[in-house]
């Protein structure tokens, strides 16, 4: 079986631009390729799945709908908790990301969406719900992944976990 382009089961080393709403989000410029795991949903839906099938050295600008993405905007998923229930020592501002553990321990993602008086307005979605992600990528490595890899489901970098 040929590794000569993306395809599931191959790790892909990509160069990436993310824009949204016109504004550089992220690049590859600034920390390098990105490796992943194609077909175990390391990366958004919607970016991998038109990336299948890319040979080393393609590019593709490819623009992610919020479904495939990071998920619509919710409305619901946010939550007023009161003052007291943040460590006194916490800097309670707008803007601020924080992880909520929830009833079974579980660290959720969260943000302070507005800051009245004793109530704090935690908000939910992920900083992108609800926005097109528009991405330019280049493919510039493919390879077979090691038999830890493939179990474990993502790429393995300098042998530290994730």
């Amino acid at each position: 079986m040929s590794k000569d382009s993306v395809q599931d089961g191959v790790v892909v080393s990509m160069e990436y631009t993310l824009h949204v709403d016109g504004e550089k989000l992220d690049s590859s410029e600034d920390h390098g390729p990105l490796q992943f795991l194609a077909g175990r949903g390391n990366i958004v839906a919607g970016l991998e799945s038109e990336m299948i099938g890319m040979k080393i050295g393609d590019s593709k600008n490819v623009v992610v709908l919020p479904a495939d993405g990071y998920g619509e905007y919710d409305e619901e998923a946010l939550m007023d908790v009161p003052r007291s229930q943040f460590p006194k020592d916490m800097p309670i501002e707008v803007d601020l990301e924080l992880t909520v553990r929830d009833d079974s321990g579980e660290g959720r993602y969260a943000r302070i969406e507005s800051v009245e008086g004793e109530t704090v307005r935690l908000n939910f979605n992920h900083p992108l719900a609800g926005d097109e992600l528009h991405f330019s990528v280049k493919v510039v490595a493919l390879r077979e992944p090691t038999g830890e890899e493939l179990e474990h489901g993502h790429v393995h970098e300098g042998g530290h976990h994730h």
